[in-house]
């Protein structure tokens, strides 16, 4: 089919709608939401208990690696349980496929245990030195 002959009338009007429709919910809910100015609504709150402390505490780098390689590996079991599902139409070029991708899954693996990017515990070092011990 030549792209002259495509038709885009369908896509504009979706489009129309979708922004008449999201400016349409926004205006109801601005016309009809609750407004509350009461010195309650502003304070934080969380899980029912009233927060002591700001919300600016520092968290260790950790929980945030954590937090990335969880969402890496579990993404990647995500790709090897689609795989199982089509074993058989992929065949002996796809079972290959797949274990170079699991042997690249242990080797990243590898790599970050080796790294200490697992480990939780505080490493007894010996502590830093300043300025004046270098010199």
């Amino acid at each position: 089919m030549d792209l002259a002959q495509v038709q885009l009338w369908p896509l504009g009007v979706f489009f129309a709608v979708t922004v008449l429709l999201t400016v349409a919910l926004l205006a109801v809910s601005y016309l009809l939401g609750q407004r509350h100015r009461e010195t309650e609504t502003g304070k934080p709150y969380e899980s029912g208990i009233i927060s002591t402390g700001t919300a600016r505490v520092r968290f260790d780098v950790k929980f945030y690696q954590n937090a990335i390689f969880f969402a890496i590996f579990d993404l990647e079991a995500m790709f090897v349980i689609s795989w199982a599902v089509a074993i058989r139409q992929a065949g002996w070029s796809g079972y290959v496929e797949i274990v170079i991708f699991i042997a690249v899954l242990g080797a990243a693996l590898a790599y970050l245990w080796r790294q200490g990017a697992l480990d939780w515990g505080t490493k007894r070092g010996p502590a830093p030195r300043t300025r004046e011990e270098k010199s």
